[in-house]
C-alpha cells in the first residue's frame, strides 16, 4: 500500500539532554499499520521500553501525536494524543487534548513530536515550520497555564501560536499534573504535566504554515459537508451547543449515578444548583469550539457576584461539576467554576483533585487523618474555602497537599484505611460514574489500560437503559466493543463526541480516512487496528508488573451499597464481576491471567510483540 495524503510521514525527535533534534521518516507500512495519534504513541512507547527506568527520570519519553485526520475539513478534527508512562500509575499512559495544538503540528509538517531526555534547565520547546530551538524560559517559571501562553504570545508577537503549557504543579511534579493549552484544553489525565516539568520542559510553541496532504480534497470536501449537515439536524443540535457536557449533571443524578460525598453516594439533593440550565442562566457568556467542530460545547462563564465574582473560566464540563459539587458537598455554581479556574492555572486534573480531596475530607471525618495532618484545617463537605486552599496546596506542594500530590498510591501509602476510600483503578483516580449498579462500566474502568476514566468505554447509560436482559457475554462484548472504537477516534486524531452525543455513524471515519490517505479501508479494518493497539498498551502493562488485581474496580463498589436514589441498595457482587472479567478475557484472546496470547497477537500481525 502507498501512502498518498493524510500524513507527512515525518516525526521530530527532540532529545532536550543533547539539545539535539532529529526528524525520522515513517514508512508506509508503520503509519498505516498503527494509524496515528494514540496507535503511534503506544507502538514508540513500547519500543522504547526496556529502556524506561521511572516515569519522572530522563529516560522516560513523550510521544505527542495528532492524527491522519488532523486538521482536515471533518468535525472535530483537532485531537492531539500524549503518550507515555505514568508518574501516577507507573503503567501506559495516553491523554487527549482537544483544541488547535494537533493543527499547527501537522502543518509544522509533523506527524508526531517525541521528547527525551532532560533540559539542563527550564525551557520551553519553539517550532517554526523546520525551525526547531530550545529556549530559556526562566522568566515563566512557577507562572500558571493560562498566564503562560499569554505571556509567550505576547513575547513571540504572535498571538496565532499554538502552545501546549504546564503550571506550578507540573514543574512542582505534582502526579496528576496536566498540560494545558488555549484557556481550558488540557491532557488532564496520567500525570502528562509531571513529566514535562521532570524534563524541564515548561511548554511546546508551534507555528506551522505548511498546506496538509489530502488525497482526494473533492471527495473529502462533499463527505465533510454532508458530515457537519448531518450533525446540524439532529434534534438535540442545539441543546448541545447551549450546555455542553453540563447537560450530563440532570442524567446522571436523576439516574443515580452520579458521585455524591466522596462516592458513598449516588444522588445530590442539590444538583439543581449546579446543572446546565443554571449554568446557562446565570454564568454563561460565550461559546468555544476546538477545530471544525460545530458542536461548540466549550462554555465561557463568568461570576458576576459574590466572593468568586470576577473569576472567568472556560469550562466546567459534567466531570469537573461532579467532582467538585456533589462528590465534595459543594452546591454553589460559582465555587465551581473557581475551582476549574485555579486547576486550569496551577495544571492538575480536575477529575484526579476533586476524586482526592473528597477522599481526604472522608478519611478526616473518619478519623483516619487529623487534624494536625492536615495543616490546621478542618475539612467539612460543602467548604469551598478550604478546597479552594487544598488545590493551591496541591499546586504548590504545601503541606498535606503535597502528601495528596502523590496521588492515590501516595495517600494509601500515607494511611492505608484510605484504601477503602479512594476510587481508583490502577492508581488513576476514578471518573464521575458510580458503578455499583452497571457491572459493564465496572468492568470498563477495570480493564482501561491507563487506569480508572470513562474514555475507553461509557457503557453504564445502554445498559441502565436497556440492558437488563443481557447476558454477562453480551455485557463483555459491548465493553470490549466500546474499548476498540472510542480509542480509534484518538487515533485517527478526531473528537468522539459527535459519534457518542449526537450519533454520527462511526463507518463514516473509514470514509474520511480513505478519501484523504488514498488507501481505502473499512471500518472494520481500522478496528482491527485499535484492537492491535489495545494489546500492545496491554503488553506494555503486563511488562510493567500489571496483574489480574489491577482489573478490579475499587473497593466501595463491592462492599457497600447505595444508600439512596433509584438504585437504592446495588453493589456489585465480587463473584459475578470474576466472572465478566474472564469472559472478558477470552473474548480478547488473552489467558486467564489477563495476558494476551501468541495466536492473538499473531491475529494482530503482532508477533514481535513478546511478554
Amino acid at each position: 500500500m502507498t501512502i498518498k495524503g493524510g500524513y507527512c510521514q515525518k516525526i521530530l525527535e527532540m532529545d532536550l539532554s543533547k539539545n539535539n533534534k532529529h526528524v525520522i521518516n515513517v514508512s508506509d507500512n508503520f503509519a498505516v499499520k498503527y494509524v496515528g495519534g494514540r496507535g503511534w504513541g503506544a507502538r514508540i512507547i513500547w519500543e522504547n521500553l526496556e529502556h524506561i527506568k521511572d516515569p519522572l527520570s530522563p529516560s522516560n519519553i513523550v510521544v505527542i501525536a495528532p492524527g491522519p485526520l488532523s486538521g482536515l475539513y471533518l468535525p472535530a478534527s483537532g485531537k492531539t494524543s500524549f503518550s507515555s508512562i505514568s508518574p501516577a500509575t507507573g503503567l501506559y499512559a495516553d491523554s487527549n487534548m482537544g483544541g488547535m495544538f494537533a493543527v499547527e503540528i501537522k502543518q509544522a509538517g509533523y506527524d508526531a513530536i517525541i521528547i527525551r531526555g532532560r533540559a539542563e534547565k527550564l525551557s520551553y520547546l519553539f517550532i517554526d515550520d523546520d525551525c526547531v530551538e530550545v529556549r530559556n524560559a526562566k522568566k515563566y517559571k512557577g507562572l500558571g497555564c493560562v498566564e503562560t501562553e499569554r505571556q509567550l504570545k505576547e513575547d513571540l508577537g504572535d498571538e496565532t501560536l499554538r502552545i501546549a503549557t504546564i503550571g506550578p504543579a507540573g514543574e512542582n511534579l505534582v502526579k496528576f499534573s496536566c498540560i494545558n493549552s488555549e484557556w481550558s484544553r488540557n491532557a488532564g489525565r496520567t500525570g502528562m504535566g509531571a513529566i514535562f516539568g521532570s524534563k524541564n520542559l515548561k511548554a511546546i510553541v508551534i507555528r506551522g504554515t505548511k498546506d496538509l496532504p489530502v488525497f482526494d480534497l473533492t471527495r473529502l470536501v462533499k463527505l465533510g459537508e454532508h458530515a457537519y449537515k448531518t450533525l446540524k439536524s439532529h434534534r438535540l443540535f442545539e441543546f448541545w451547543q447551549r450546555q455542553g457536557l453540563m447537560t450530563v449533571v440532570d442524567y446522571a443524578n436523576a439516574a443515580g449515578i452520579m458521585p455524591t460525598h466522596n462516592f458513598k453516594d449516588t444522588c445530590f439533593d442539590d444538583a439543581d444548583k449546579i446543572n446546565g440550565e443554571v449554568m446557562e442562566t446565570f454564568y454563561k457568556i460565550g461559546d468555544t469550539a476546538c477545530y471544525a467542530c460545530p458542536m461548540a460545547c466549550g462554555n465561557v462563564n463568568l461570576v458576576k457576584e459574590g466572593k468568586y465574582a470576577g473569576t472567568v473560566t472556560e469550562g466546567p464540563e459534567y466531570e469537573t461539576a461532579c467532582m467538585f459539587g456533589s462528590n465534595v458537598g459543594i452546591n454553589d455554581f460559582a465555587a465551581i467554576l473557581k475551582a476549574n479556574y485555579l486547576c486550569d492555572e496551577y495544571g492538575v486534573d480536575t477529575i484526579s483533585t476533586g476524586n482526592l480531596i473528597a477522599a481526604v475530607i472522608e478519611a478526616y471525618e473518619k478519623g483516619i487523618i487529623t487534624l494536625d495532618e492536615l495543616d490546621g484545617m478542618a475539612l467539612h463537605w460543602g467548604d469551598s474555602d478550604s478546597i479552594m486552599e487544598l488545590i493551591r496546596k496541591i499546586g504548590e506542594r504545601e503541606g498535606i497537599g503535597n502528601v495528596i500530590a502523590e496521588g492515590s498510591y501516595g495517600l494509601i501509602k500515607k494511611w492505608p484505611a484510605m484504601k477503602q476510600l479512594i476510587s481508583q483503578v490502577k492508581g488513576l483516580e476514578q471518573s464521575s460514574y458510580d458503578v455499583r449498579s452497571a457491572i459493564t462500566m465496572a468492568l470498563a474502568y477495570g480493564t482501561s489500560d491507563i487506569g480508572g476514566h470513562h474514555a475507553r468505554a461509557w457503557t453504564i447509560a445502554k445498559e441502565l437503559e436497556v440492558g437488563a436482559d443481557w447476558t454477562l457475554d453480551e455485557k463483555a462484548a459491548i465493553v470490549i466493543y466500546q474499548q476498540t472504537v472510542r480509542p480509534l477516534f484518538d487515533m485517527l486524531g478526531v473528537c468522539r463526541l459527535p459519534w457518542v452525543e449526537l450519533g454520527f455513524n462511526e463507518s463514516a471515519y473509514a470514509e474520511f480516512y480513505s478519501a484523504a490517505t488514498g488507501i481505502e479501508t473499512s471500518l472494520e479494518e481500522l478496528l482491527k487496528r485499535s484492537e492491535a493497539v489495545y494489546n500492545i498498551t496491554r503488553a506494555i502493562n503486563i511488562k510493567l508488573g500489571a496483574t489480574i488485581e489491577d482489573d478490579f474496580p475499587s473497593w466501595r463498589c463491592f462492599n457497600e451499597p447505595i444508600k439512596t436514589g433509584p438504585l437504592v441498595g446495588k453493589k456489585l457482587d465480587r463473584e459475578e464481576y470474576t466472572k465478566i472479567l474472564k469472559l472478558y478475557y477470552n473474548k480478547r484472546g488473552w489467558d486467564e491471567n489477563g495476558v494476551p496470547m501468541l495466536k492473538t497477537l499473531d491475529r494482530l500481525e503482532l508477533t514481535d510483540i513478546k511478554i
